[in-house]
């Protein structure tokens, strides 16, 4: 079944009132690196904290009363899970969220606070919609699908709308793909009003069924999943997101969780946002040049989900950091005598080094036992400023050894 623009403008006269108009952001030093215009559509922002309000509101205010007044039931990985269960709230109806057994503390929690059931079932979103399918005919709820449904696919094609009106001459629009829904609207709304523009889609890597899909000519499911980008771990499209995307398309590439950390870790440092590993994974197309780029270019990226879990995040940070040589570990032997420590910092502090945390070791390192190993977790400017730290600390007489797993 086609959606049609009238579809769209009808889900965005509906969501008027209800959504967030976000902003689309430029991003001034991914622009400078890749010598093309760079801006991001900044559905992070979006209440619930991802673009999936709109298609789940959409898609509840299209039911008959009967059904509607039943309650709702879904699965999902967890920003559909708060996107339906915000709609929900609002018009006052039940809501049964099915979600995987590991699904992130921070969207269960959320969807729980937004009075929705949840239910956590299985190892992956398809999983889950197994057991979703169940509550569905035991306790006669209306099914609302993550993706591969019209009032769904037109609600989130209320983005295409608003790109069209804020950055008309966008030559490039970048979109994460999980079951195709947004980009498949997204696509259906620029391709009517007339955009030229190239629309690429990005998958992730642990979970790319869209390419297989579209040699094959139809829905293929994929065996495992295996991406930190949770909101994009879906097995297989929908019958109506692929169509779509064979349609308008031009183009999808994947991205590795590498990438992906990068591009959270940019999002955060450059841009000021909270950015899940799905929202980031059009800025780490980008990022890793994945997307062939001309100057004349003017590129509109979706940051579609900032639901992210505190810890993770850090730690996602730490990681990148650790990557770009901004944190150094290092090993050193120092005679086992009081106040042999002090020097050793000194001449840390005298090179710009920040000790970020140490730790004395002595029969873990089997070292001799007149010494004791002193393990140094640095902050540094660069990887030229951390070798600059180690020639330091090796010309004032100190053995030096980095630890391979912390970088070159």
């Amino acid at each position: 079944m086609t959606i049609t623009l009238a579809d769209i403008q009808a889900a965005h006269a509906v969501l008027r009132d209800v959504i967030i108009a976000t902003p689309i952001l430029p991003d001034d030093s991914l622009s400078t690196q890749l010598g093309a215009q760079i801006f991001h559509k900044a559905e992070s922002l979006q209440r619930s904290g991802s673009f999936k309000v709109r298609g789940a509101y959409n898609a509840i205010r299209n039911l008959d009363d009967a059904a509607r007044q039943r309650g709702v039931v879904t699965n999902s990985a967890g920003n559909h899970a708060q996107g339906v269960a915000l709609a929900a709230k609002l018009f006052g109806v039940p809501a049964v969220i099915v979600m995987p057994e590991h699904a992130p503390l921070t969207k269960i929690t959320a969807t729980r606070a937004l009075g929705a059931e949840v239910v956590l079932s299985g190892a992956t979103f398809d999983d889950a919609g197994i057991t979703a399918r169940q509550i569905e005919a035991e306790r006669n709820l209306t099914f609302i699908h993550a993706f591969n449904d019209r009032n769904v696919i037109a609600g989130q094609g209320t983005i295409g709308l608003e790109i069209f009106a804020n950055l008309a001459n966008a030559t490039v629009i970048v979109v994460p793909i999980g079951g195709g829904g947004l980009i498949g609207g997204i696509a259906t709304a620029l391709r009517a009003l007339g955009s030229t523009a190239r629309i690429i889609g990005v998958q992730a890597a642990g979970c790319d069924a869209v390419r297989p899909s579209l040699a094959a000519g139809h829905p293929v499911r994929v065996d495992s999943v295996r991406t930190i980008a949770d909101g994009i771990a879906v097995k297989q499209p929908g019958e109506l997101t692929l169509a779509i995307i064979n349609h308008f398309v031009d183009d999808v590439v994947t991205v590795d969780d590498d990438q992906i950390a990068a591009a959270i870790t940019h999002a955060a440092r450059s841009l000021h946002l909270v950015v899940e590993g799905a929202g980031a994974a059009g800025l780490a197309a980008l990022m890793a040049g994945l997307i062939p780029l001309s100057p004349n270019d003017v590129v509109c990226n979706l940051l579609c989900g900032g639901n992210i879990d505190p810890n993770f995040l850090t730690r996602v940070i730490e990681q990148v950091l650790v990557k770009q040589g901004r944190y150094l570990m290092l090993k050193v032997l120092v005679a086992d005598r009081p106040g042999n420590l002090a020097p050793l910092l000194r001449v840390v502090a005298d090179s710009g080094a920040n000790v970020v945390d140490i730790f004395h070791r002595r029969a873990t390192w089997l070292v001799p036992i007149d010494r004791v190993g002193i393990e140094l977790i640095l902050e540094v400017r660069d990887m030229m400023h951390g070798q600059t730290v180690i020639e330091t600390l090796r010309s004032n007489g100190y053995g030096v050894e980095q630890n391979a797993e912390w970088g070159a």
